[in-house]
């Protein structure tokens, strides 16, 4: 288990990421950032991610806490694939993912008091051909809805959809936590552990 010896709050609503960092055994407070998550476009996704990042960190008010924040977006062609409006999108998006390889980056933030730093991780998915049936089923569960780009790889049907990954699992699902626990090491060496 990871334990920190400084209160740990996580600057986002995302039920993926609390349950990542539980997972870790991670005791934290959950406060969501209502920064805005308008993207830097003159950056490439992994720094843009990194910099909305900090952004919801310093919208965050947690003093003597070890605030996390973090952004996800997944980027096809260039372009950043958001959180669907409605179903529709949902389709569309999937349709265009379907039998291609795509980039997911995950920014994190870490601030204590005045002190900063940020990192991220990228991840290549590669979606096997999807039918629109099969698109159309897994848009009716409503599982798309709250993702970046559509679907959820943790998902029960998401996870089929998957022919293959090149990275981090769990960056895809929203925290990666290989490159979380390297950073922290390097932010906080004093203050986390194993055990």
């Amino acid at each position: 288990m990871l334990a920190l010896s400084v209160p740990l709050v996580l600057a986002s609503a995302s039920p993926r990421r609390r349950d990542l960092l539980a997972r870790l055994g991670l005791t934290f407070e959950v406060r969501p950032s209502d920064a805005d998550e308008t993207w830097p476009e003159a950056l490439a996704p992994g720094p843009a991610a990194a910099s909305v990042a900090l952004r919801k960190a310093h919208a965050t008010d947690a003093a003597e806490a070890l605030i996390l924040a973090a952004d996800t977006v997944v980027v096809y062609e260039g372009e950043i694939l958001g959180k669907p409006a409605d179903a529709d999108e949902a389709t569309a998006t999937l349709s265009r993912l379907s039998g291609q390889t795509h980039e997911v980056a995950t920014g994190l933030a870490l601030r204590l008091g005045d002190r900063q730093t940020t990192a991220f991780e990228t991840t290549r998915v590669t979606f096997a051909p999807l039918s629109p049936a099969e698109i159309a089923a897994y848009v009716a569960t409503g599982s798309p809805m709250d993702k970046a780009g559509s679907y959820g790889i943790q998902d029960d049907l998401g996870a089929v959809f998957v022919d293959r990954i090149e990275g981090d699992y769990f960056n895809v699902v929203g925290l990666p936590l290989r490159r979380l626990y390297a950073t922290l090491r390097a932010f906080v060496p004093d203050l986390v552990s194993l055990s």
